[in-house]
């Protein structure tokens, strides 16, 4: 009778695969350990445009205290995060997954891969589509048709910046929840949603008392994988606002970006990033007591014994 492997064989692979794991384990400590050590190294510094610098210890970081921006930046910042991950990551994803499980199979991939297209095009080529159709001048395709009906021009993205931000951002963010809940629905067994249904369970007692219970895990991942995905994020807000108008869209990382190649304030940029990998961490850990992935993560069979 084979022996059974012990505990350290089951969480340590044989030397062989080392080799396997060398490469990515290289570029994992070129691209991503070896930047974060750079960049803790920075923010200790006074790093300027000339390239000189000298330790200044945690100036940078005291100095966050003074800067009476950081509050209005960590306002919006909060604003573009929980919004955009209610409104469009989590919210509209799982409206669009729970109404393409409902059509038929060549309809829905249609569908679902029309709604993905966004994502396969450069952010940069999409968001400056956005810009073309929102121009406030006579030239935006928004203002042509309000032209042609008699209506006079709108400056969107002056008036209402931030639902253009949400709206451009989360029409792309949902199509990951929409990938996401769509597996998850679809691996739900067809014989429990015919027995409900055989028990007179309308669609709404369907939706809410079988798949959404059972898209717990699902929409775990999402939440947890899309805000720290968001708090990182600002390419949209860059390209469609800058941070304007006066600051009423400025977030961390859009404020962090402008103190380093903006103003050549590049330790004092680096503390802020260093600030944001530890505000990432702190809701990394809030999330795993608010879910509790330790009491409720399923147990492997050979944990079973």
């Amino acid at each position: 009778m084979p022996t059974p492997p012990s505990s350290s064989a089951r969480f340590w692979p044989p030397a062989a695969l080392w080799v396997f794991l060398g490469p990515a384990l290289l570029l994992v400590v070129v691209f991503f350990v070896f930047p974060i050590l750079l960049t803790g190294i920075i923010s200790l510094t006074s790093l300027d445009y000339r390239l000189q610098w000298e330790m200044v210890g945690l100036a940078n970081f005291l100095a966050l205290w003074q800067d009476t921006l950081i509050p209005r930046v960590l306002l919006n910042t909060g604003v573009y995060v929980f919004t955009t991950l209610l409104l469009c990551h989590l919210g509209l994803g799982l409206v669009l997954a729970l109404c393409t499980a409902m059509l038929p199979a060549r309809p829905a991939a249609f569908f679902r891969l029309i709604w993905l297209l966004p994502r396969f095009t450069p952010s940069v080529v999409y968001i400056l589509l956005w810009r073309l159709l929102l121009d406030p001048t006579d030239y935006g395709l928004l203002n042509r048709l309000r032209a042609a009906l008699g209506a006079a021009p709108v400056d969107l993205l002056t008036q209402y910046p931030w639902s253009v931000i949400v709206l451009v951002n989360g029409l792309t963010g949902a199509s990951l929840g929409l990938i996401i809940f769509t597996a998850a629905i679809e691996s739900i067994p067809r014989d429990v949603l015919r027995a409900a249904r055989v028990d007179g369970a309308t669609t709404a007692q369907l939706v809410w008392r079988i798949i959404l219970p059972l898209l717990r895990w699902p929409v775990m991942f999402v939440t947890m994988y899309q805000t720290l995905s968001l708090l990182a994020s600002f390419e949209a807000i860059l390209l469609l606002t800058n941070g304007g108008p006066f600051y009423a869209t400025e977030v961390w990382t859009l404020y962090a970006y402008h103190q380093a190649f903006t103003f050549s304030a590049f330790g004092y940029g680096c503390a802020m990033t260093c600030v944001l990998v530890l505000l990432g961490s702190a809701v990394s850990c809030l999330y795993w007591r608010l879910f509790r992935f330790s009491t409720q993560m399923p147990v492997s069979p050979i944990e079973n014994g």
